[in-house]
């Protein structure tokens, strides 16, 4: 079957969903976290390295202050390698523990470890923490690895040349760094976290109105252009936006206004001049060309009833509905259709199929389905009315060859006629189809092609 018509699938930007504003979102989020992310990253490591380094000289200068306070000690000690106990290579220094008197007339021996005093009094000096030492690896043994802080000086002692060493331990700046380590471990995922769920929360509210404006310019049809999107409050960007999108579509309104009441007008205007020159060429002699031109005037006044018809489809005029039978409809339709004396239509019609409806719109819708099944119909066209599953069904189907599934909703479209159709004697102009899709979208309904033909439903009357 071909056709003559025809509205396409209705895209546009219901098809666009949230997911967009979604994506808007994420990448937001994700780079603010990134962002917030990098900074702390390098804060975190300028504070580890600004306090190992602080934690260190501290160290240093502690070590340092050790040598310092014994370096007179140091030059007055006495070293003797033979006293020193096996496998030890240098004497423990440090403040004087305690002091003794020699005997009188007798100078006190020095032994490792002891310093003799100006007074003649020996002292013994025991501070782990400094070493005197001819050894010059002595450091590397003593400060252990990495777990002291060292500190070194040059003394010339009764024994010779040596080396005072202090050391400091270096274990509180590390309890130091692990603190800070524990603290930052956990600190900054949560604080990534946070700024995450705030940067969410936050562009969510932003787009927002964006959301609103968009699902309202969805709902938006031909039909009612006097709808506005909401304009926020805030008087920013979005609120632009808005405001302009407003002032498209007050534009759009005016000219879709004024198309609407142009294809009324003029088909308006068109009926009376074309009626009466039907009239005149019915009345006149009959001959070849009367024929032709009377054919014309009838496909002329034709087109005139469809843009008419279009056009009050178009506007929205409210609908004047009451309770109807759908078979009853359809019967009386089906018979008033244009014949073709080898095609046949079979009705069959179950009763009692009652739904709300405008009975001059219905009439209409099944004409039209009606002229187009017959014009391709080989012998036989049936429609068929019945209730199914809460709807009212009508079914116009023949058997002509039928429309292939690409073309199946092209031919919704208007002024569309498939090829085998675009032959001046073919029939309709290619609006009977589309304006049977627009009453039954009036109705509530759809209007499909399944296969052997068009399948109308209809919500029915509950009551």
């Amino acid at each position: 079957m071909t056709s003559g018509a025809a509205a396409g699938p209705a895209g546009g930007p219901a098809g666009w969903r949230a997911g967009g504003l979604s994506s808007v979102r994420l990448r937001a989020t994700a780079a603010a976290t990134l962002v917030v992310a990098l900074a702390l990253g390098a804060a975190a490591l300028v504070l580890i390295m600004a306090l190992r380094g602080t934690l260190e000289s501290s160290a240093d200068a502690a070590a340092a202050r050790k040598v310092s306070a014994v370096l007179p000690y140091a030059e007055t000690i006495e070293l003797y390698a033979a006293q020193a106990p096996p496998g030890r290579a240098a004497e423990s220094l440090g403040p004087p523990a305690r002091t003794q008197s020699a005997p009188a007339g007798m100078s006190a021996p020095i032994r490792a470890g002891q310093v003799q005093l100006e007074d003649g009094t020996v002292a013994r000096i025991a501070d782990p923490d400094v070493l005197l030492t001819k050894r010059a690896d002595a450091a590397e043994d003593w400060a252990g690895s990495g777990q002291y802080a060292v500190a070194k000086a040059q003394v010339a002692t009764a024994a010779g040349p040596a080396v005072v060493l202090g050391r400091a331990s270096l274990e509180g700046a590390e309890e130091a760094l692990n603190t800070l380590y524990g603290a930052l471990l956990p600190g900054v995922p949560a604080v990534l976290l946070v700024v995450a769920g705030m940067t969410w929360l936050s562009v969510g509210r932003a787009l927002g109105p964006v959301a609103a404006i968009r699902a309202k310019v969805a709902d938006i049809t031909a039909r009612d252009l006097h709808q506005r999107v909401p304009v926020p409050s805030s008087k920013d960007e979005i609120a632009a936006l808005a405001t302009t999108v407003n002032g498209t579509l007050d534009r759009l309104e005016t000219a879709v206004e004024r198309h609407k009441r142009f294809v009324a007008d003029a088909a308006h205007e068109l009926r009376s001049p074309i009626a009466t020159l039907r009239a005149r060429l019915e009345l006149a002699e009959s001959s070849e060309l009367t024929v032709e031109a009377l054919a014309d005037v009838e496909r002329l006044q034709s087109l005139a009833a469809d843009l008419l018809m279009l056009a009050k489809l178009d506007a929205g005029e409210p609908l004047r509905t009451a309770e109807l039978d759908l078979g009853q409809v359809a019967a009386e339709a089906s018979l008033r259709a244009r014949r073709r004396p080898e095609v046949r239509v079979e009705l069959d019609v179950e009763p009692d199929v009652v739904m709300r409806g405008s009975s001059a719109h219905l009439d209409r819708l099944v004409t039209n389905l009606a002229d187009n099944a017959v014009r391709h119909a080989a012998s036989t066209v049936r429609v068929r009315v019945a209730a199914e599953d809460g709807q009212a069904v009508l079914e116009v189907c023949d058997d002509g060859p039928g429309i292939p599934p690409e073309h199946r909703e092209a031919v919704f479209d208007r002024f569309t006629r498939l090829d085998e159709a675009r032959a001046r004697d073919a029939g309709g102009a290619g609006l009977g189809l589309p304006i049977a899709r627009d009453i039954a979208l009036l109705h509530e309904g759809s209007l499909v092609y399944a296969g052997s033909g068009f399948v109308a439903r209809f919500p029915l009357d509950d009551g």
